[in-house]
């Protein structure tokens, strides 16, 4: 059976997501406190509590749940929230009225919501944050047209995930980090690593 990114699948993909966060929210949080100002982790914690909340509502497409998870994002302080809320909005609109959608689909919402994030942030690859991981994450989807959902968030896991290591070396010129210059060399992104968990729950809950 070929999975498909529908209301059923979405649903899966955020309570991945947030059962992946919580076995990472320390690490996510230590990794802020060292580069930031450490409430990473609480305000991502906060933000998916909200989703569920929204979720409750029951949702009845892919598109619709997206826009929940939007709505809960940007309800959520600190800098990243609202950033998040911004990218779940766009990938929300790129999806169709009806399920399911498709990788073509999925990877248009991705797309506009990294370019939304980088145009609200100013961030580009290479600059340690979320951006890395979501540019390389686009690629992987665009070019994994004509697969399934769940050979397409694979490739997008795999590279969201390695755009997320290529952090560690780097200096800051973006968010909070910034300000801290070489202190935060050796230190992960926490907010791509967000982003590469998020890919990769999703192709965990569209393993057929």
């Amino acid at each position: 059976m070929t999975a498909t990114l529908d209301r059923a699948a979405a649903r899966r993909w955020m309570d991945a997501f947030a059962a992946d966060f919580e076995t990472q929210r320390v690490r996510l949080t230590e990794l802020d406190r060292a580069a930031g100002d450490g409430d990473f982790g609480a305000n991502l914690r906060s933000a998916l509590g909200k989703v569920q909340q929204r979720l409750a509502a029951d949702p009845q497409t892919a598109r619709a749940v997206f826009a929940a998870v939007s709505d809960a994002f940007l309800d959520t302080g600190g800098t990243s929230g609202p950033l998040f809320g911004m990218w779940f909005r766009a990938l929300s609109r790129a999806l169709p009225e009806t399920d399911p959608a498709d990788v073509t689909q999925l990877a248009e919402g991705v797309r506009e919501g990294t370019a939304t994030v980088q145009r609200l942030g100013g961030a580009e690859v290479g600059d340690k944050t979320m951006v890395d991981a979501m540019v390389p994450a686009v690629a992987a989807l665009t070019d994994a047209t004509g697969t399934g959902p769940q050979q397409a968030l694979t490739a997008a896991a795999e590279a969201a995930e390695a755009g997320a290591a290529s952090t560690e070396d780097l200096v800051a010129r973006r968010g909070r980090a910034s300000y801290v210059g070489e202190v935060a060399r050796g230190v992960l992104d926490p907010g791509a690593l967000a982003v590469a968990l998020f890919f990769r729950a999703g192709a965990r809950a569209l393993d057929g």
